[in-house]
């Protein structure tokens, strides 16, 4: 079993974050960033914690990476990059670490030793400045992860506001923009969307009503990770794009892989073998 959608936060990605004094960064227990301030327990991002839960929740294999949410690719070059090299080098030591349980997206442009590149879903709809990554990742075979950004709330806004509301607004601009352009210029790029894309399955409705052959959003190369959604909505999932395009991702540690990974094994092992298996094989084969 693979989760495509877990989260790593090396110790030198940690001691540098502990070094700054503006965000993003961490003053003695609050991650501190440019839209919101919380409290996090570093450990609870790091290899063995992130070896242990695997082994609780029979997963095999886990695909991590450094949230776009931490807001890094914003800052200026002289800022990002001791902060990119930072996770870049404790990444590939985790890897190496790990005893082949672990392997890891780079941040923002593809590097030697990792599967491909995440980046933040507002950058992806910026396709022509995006233009030189995409070309790198699909000429060299990896895999582009997008995943949510930054977002900022309305005043008085609930805590849930902007992983629910300005995230999947997020997502959804994104997964929009490869449908309407991205797909004809990089055919051979494969792309996992976070969060099922916003909910893209209940979005294919409203674009077949204006137009859009929804054929072209069924494109083999297109994933979409299950991080933080359950039955109802791998119910429509599944009836959209049958056993294909769905993989497991948990956003661990965020939130508990345990209620996304109940909610798939509940369609019995066929589902849960082309979701936690056979689909996310294929797409980082």
């Amino acid at each position: 079993m693979i989760d495509v959608h877990r989260h790593l936060w090396p110790d030198q990605l940690v001691e540098a974050l502990r070094s700054r004094t503006a965000a993003p960064c961490l003053r003695n227990g609050t991650l501190v960033l440019v839209d919101c301030e919380s409290e996090v327990d570093p450990a609870a991002y790091g290899l063995e914690r992130c070896l242990a839960d695997l082994e609780r929740d029979g997963i095999d294999l886990a695909v991590v990476s450094c949230p776009p949410t931490l807001g890094i690719e914003l800052l200026p070059a002289d800022e990002s990059e001791p902060l990119l090299a930072a996770y870049h080098a404790g990444a590939l030591e985790a890897i190496a670490a790990s005893d082949g349980r672990l392997r890891a997206f780079a941040m923002g442009r593809p590097r030697e030793g990792f599967v491909g590149a995440s980046v933040s879903a507002p950058a992806l709809v910026e396709l022509d400045r995006m233009a030189s990554v995409l070309d790198e990742l699909e000429r060299s075979g990896s895999v582009l992860f997008v995943h949510p950004g930054p977002s900022g709330s309305p005043d008085r806004a609930p805590g849930w506001w902007a992983p629910v509301v300005g995230y999947t607004a997020q997502m959804q601009a994104a997964y929009a923009a490869w449908l309407a352009t991205g797909i004809d210029r990089w055919p051979e790029l494969r792309v996992l969307f976070a969060i099922l894309a916003g909910g893209a399955p209940i979005q294919l409705e409203r674009l077949r009503g204006r137009g859009f052959d929804v054929r072209r959003a069924l494109d083999a190369k297109l994933y979409l990770d299950t991080a933080s959604y359950g039955r109802h909505a791998f119910e429509l999932c599944l009836a959209t794009y049958g056993g294909q395009a769905l993989v497991f991702g948990s956003d661990a540690p965020v939130i508990d892989a345990k209620p996304t990974l109940e909610a798939v094994r509940g369609f019995g092992q066929a589902v849960t073998d082309a979701i936690c298996t056979d689909n996310p094989t294929e797409l980082f084969s």
